[in-house]
């Protein structure tokens, strides 16, 4: 029973979020948000002392369940390891405690100094996310936009294609090596990455040891057969001593369908008769605790599973939007010297202390504007650009999405008021005066019209007309830059703040 319901909630939660991140009309997360904020890393940077708390209370309760119901990367191990046929493979190992918490060490020095790339790297969350956005969506893409040339021909409008492009080769390579590696320990050890490199894994762990119900062995009924510990995917059960690293088990229940003889229970401690002497169970604990306590034991296994999807789902006014005017083909990106963060980031020191790069804004922009950085400090994490699309002043969505606290939510009237950054005119790549013809797009495309044409030479009526820009009206959303017609370089385009400002 105990393994059935795993297996239900964590199908459940798979779908759910591997759903969340590969949706780009915003649909998804207004029913489905709640599944990344309920992720402990995300949480944690995010300071969601809610989330933190009953996932703490489940972990004692239960052990720890969450990595086999919750963690999307954690379930995706044992999706892997149950594709082998041979089912009785494993073995007990020793737990390398030093190179556990050597990850936990690592991880927290990165958190607190802010290289942001490296959290990603060690966020089993933020690691799915980048396998399913780089490696799903593009197939969710074409399998939508083949529905949507359909729906064309019978002039429907329930699907609308959407563009598929490499957002980041260098965010694509990361995700394809940590699939082969995750993959490969889980095909050959089940859960070699949790209960090895990952740290969410080793904390969870620690807090297991005081769990209130765990795997028990009842060495009356127990033959050492040794079937539980070759039935083990996290390798804790030594059947020869009869004992069970608590920090380790992810409560799977593949030990407990293994055992004939009763041997294996989930059970609380037990009730000590005399001093030194404990009362062995039976395999269902009936005599030891009452028909009525083990009723009340399994509800609270059920109840206690259930308590982590019962945070309500946050409403999303997700809007459906063009993407702004005609695609201008063949743009190249400007060489920025700081690299613009999205409105309600509070600029670029705070999404590379708190964000774990999982790509579920980037997956929801629906302007293509958001991508995978390439700096070393924040490798992976969202940076803007404007070749394809601007950042729209009536959308907020990445700030809706994000579940570390990386983009705070901000309204739409805040955004229009936050500036990211300001328009920067290059003079010889202006078509006003390589081409000699008039334009003006970026000043009539402004939507805070902080750029206005002016005349080249004030004092010649005859000189041309070019763009000048008001920068304490502008904001840095890029439709100047998106606009222009100069290849393959705007002639206007978006620098940069450190630090995020309002007007």
């Amino acid at each position: 029973m105990i393994r059935k319901i795993r297996i239900v909630l964590a199908a459940v939660m798979m779908v759910g979020i591997t759903l969340l991140l590969l949706d780009f009309t915003g649909t998804a997360h207004l029913w489905l948000g709640w599944m990344a904020r309920v992720q402990l890393l995300p949480a944690a940077l995010a300071v969601n002392v809610v989330v933190l708390a009953v996932l703490a209370v489940v972990t004692l309760l239960l052990g720890r369940v969450y990595c086999s119901v919750i963690c999307p990367l954690g379930i995706m191990q044992d999706l892997i390891s149950s594709l082998r046929k041979k089912k009785y493979r494993y073995s007990y190992s020793r737990p390398l405690t030093w190179l556990r918490w050597l990850m936990v060490a690592v991880l927290v020095v990165a958190v607190a100094t802010g290289v942001g790339s490296l959290v990603a790297l060690l966020d089993p969350y933020g690691n799915y996310g980048r396998i399913a956005t780089n490696l799903l969506q593009p197939l969710w893409l074409w399998g939508n936009n083949v529905l949507a040339s359909i729906a064309e021909r019978y002039d429907s409008f329930a699907f609308y294609s959407k563009d598929v492009w490499l957002r980041g080769g260098l965010t694509l390579g990361i995700a394809v090596v940590m699939l082969a590696l995750v993959g490969t320990l889980a095909w050959r050890g089940g859960r070699t990455y949790c209960n090895t490199l990952c740290p969410v894994g080793t904390v969870l762990g620690l807090l297991s040891r005081w769990s209130w119900l765990k795997v028990r062995i009842n060495t009356d009924k127990c033959v050492s057969c040794g079937l539980c510990e070759r039935a083990c995917k996290a390798s804790c059960i030594d059947s020869k001593n009869h004992t069970i690293d608590y920090s380790r088990c992810v409560v799977c229940g593949n030990c407990l369908g293994t055992c004939s003889h009763g041997a294996l229970n989930v059970l609380p401690p037990r009730p000590l008769l005399k001093e030194g002497e404990w009362e062995s169970e039976t395999p269902s604990f009936r005599r030891g605790m009452g028909e009525a306590s083990f009723m009340e034991a399994r509800r609270a296994m059920l109840v206690g599973g259930a308590i982590v999807m019962a945070e309500a789902a946050l409403a999303q006014t997700g809007k459906k939007v063009d993407g702004g005017l005609a695609m201008i083909e063949d743009k190249k990106a400007p060489r920025r010297t700081t690299p613009l963060t999205p409105p309600g980031s509070l600029g670029a020191d705070n999404m590379r202390h708190h964000c774990t790069a999982c790509q579920l804004c980037v997956a929801q922009c629906p302007n293509d504007v958001l991508r995978p950085g390439g700096d070393l400090m924040s490798l992976m994490q969202p940076v803007m650009s404007y070749e394809r699309g601007y950042c729209r002043p009536e959308c907020n969505r990445c700030s809706e999405v994000c579940p570390t606290g990386a983009i705070r939510p901000i309204s739409v009237e805040e955004k229009v008021s936050t500036v990211i950054g300001h328009a920067v005119w290059i003079k010889e790549n202006c078509v006003v005066l390589s081409d000699g013809v008039a334009c003006g797009n970026c000043a009539r495309h402004c939507p805070s019209e902080a750029i206005m044409m002016v005349q080249l030479d004030p004092d010649d009526e005859l000189s041309p007309m070019v763009p000048a820009v008001d920068r304490s009206r502008c904001i840095g959303c890029g439709a100047c830059e998106y606009v222009c017609p100069a290849r393959p370089f705007s002639a206007i385009y978006v620098e940069g703040h450190e630090r995020h400002s309002t007007r």
